[in-house]
């Protein structure tokens, strides 16, 4: 769907744990070494989260950047909605915790949402449709995780951690969100039952029903609606799940490796779902001229898939200059730790 009217994001920031586990260390804890399935996977290393971090506290240090950021005032958000698949409690929302650590007005609408690696981008696409009818003049929208990997599978080689907020408005806008597209069905290659501590998944579907058709349907019906090609973006963004899938479903999409490449953050902080997209856009974002067109296609298993269309403004670009902790700054700061080490924190996080 075109958007006719003016928004978009005015501010963002992210987070990112301050370790790392690397593919080598679970490889040998696995005794699959001489395997490669780093290299195949395309993750080198994955960000672990400390014993006292979860879905809530990433919510706060990524918001907390995108409000320091942004000269507006925080009385003005009236919407706040954070996408994770991890949210620490099962009844009792995360946004409370992060409204009451932000300091945000009770004049709020506020939800926690989830649909897998997706639930990012549907806040952000909520959060949206909130500012142009008006019901909130600015809003917050957030993906985070703590993602889980049961010990041995090959989700443990991926499954990382972060978290990443932007705020959507009509003023002042950094980035215009041009048009946006969903697209969902019933395929279930991913989930998690309650009361279980680690996700199953179905490799059969994983692949071609799950990622790249949700994917190609979703990027092929904004293409269209705003009759666009491939060759006319700047950048692309793909849902992350190893660094393997994005490169080639850009391909297959008929994008280039250089409008793909500096999105690609996987390789070093792994699979961080409901962050992932939203991480890529921002490793984007600090980078891009004024003027850059920009694709974003998320995939949530189960499965459906969020486009949005975005081009970059002469805004943030002078914004940028000032800013600090970019997302590479913190892939750069991260802390290597072992793999017994990385077990115990994230056997601690699961009992938060």
């Amino acid at each position: 769907m075109r958007i006719s009217r003016p928004v978009g994001i005015l501010s963002y920031g992210t987070y990112l744990p301050a370790f790392v586990v690397s593919g080598e260390e679970i490889e040998r804890a696995q005794s699959k070494v001489g395997e490669n399935l780093p290299g195949s996977l395309g993750v080198s290393q994955k960000t672990v989260p400390n014993q006292d971090e979860d879905t809530a506290t990433f919510s706060v240090a990524a918001a907390f950047q995108a409000t320091q950021r942004w000269a507006g005032s925080q009385a003005d958000i009236g919407a706040l909605f954070i996408g994770s698949e991890s949210h620490p409690y099962a009844v009792k929302p995360t946004g409370t915790m992060v409204h009451r650590a932000l300091g945000l007005s009770e004049d709020m609408a506020l939800a926690d949402l989830q649909f897998a690696c997706k639930a990012g981008t549907q806040s952000l696409q909520v959060g949206t449709a909130y500012v142009l009818s008006e019901m909130a003049k600015v809003a917050l929208a957030i993906g985070a995780d703590t993602a889980q990997g049961r010990p041995g599978d090959v989700l443990e080689f991926t499954a990382g951690a972060g978290a990443a907020a932007y705020l959507i408005g009509q003023e002042n806008i950094l980035v215009k969100i041009l048009a946006t597209a969903s697209v969902a069905s019933d395929t279930p290659d991913f989930w998690r039952r309650p009361g279980q501590a680690y996700p199953e998944h179905a490799g059969r579907f994983t692949g071609g029903p799950g990622y790249f058709h949700h994917i190609a349907l979703a990027t092929q019906k904004i293409l269209a609606e705003t009759q666009l090609t491939p060759d006319q973006l700047d950048y692309c963004v793909f849902h992350t799940p190893n660094g393997k899938f994005p490169v080639t479903v850009a391909h297959q999409l008929g994008f280039t490796p250089k409008q793909l490449a500096p999105s690609l953050v996987v390789k070093n902080i792994g699979n961080t779902y409901a962050a992932a997209s939203l991480l890529a856009l921002a490793a984007v974002l600090d980078q891009a001229p004024a003027g850059a067109k920009v694709l974003m296609t998320s995939y949530g298993s189960g499965s459906g898939a969020d486009c949005f269309l975005l081009e970059t403004t002469p805004l943030l670009v002078q914004k940028r200059k000032s800013w600090r902790n970019l997302v590479q700054d913190q892939i750069e700061r991260t802390n290597p730790i072992s793999y017994q080490t990385y077990r115990r924190y994230t056997e601690t996080t699961h009992q938060l």
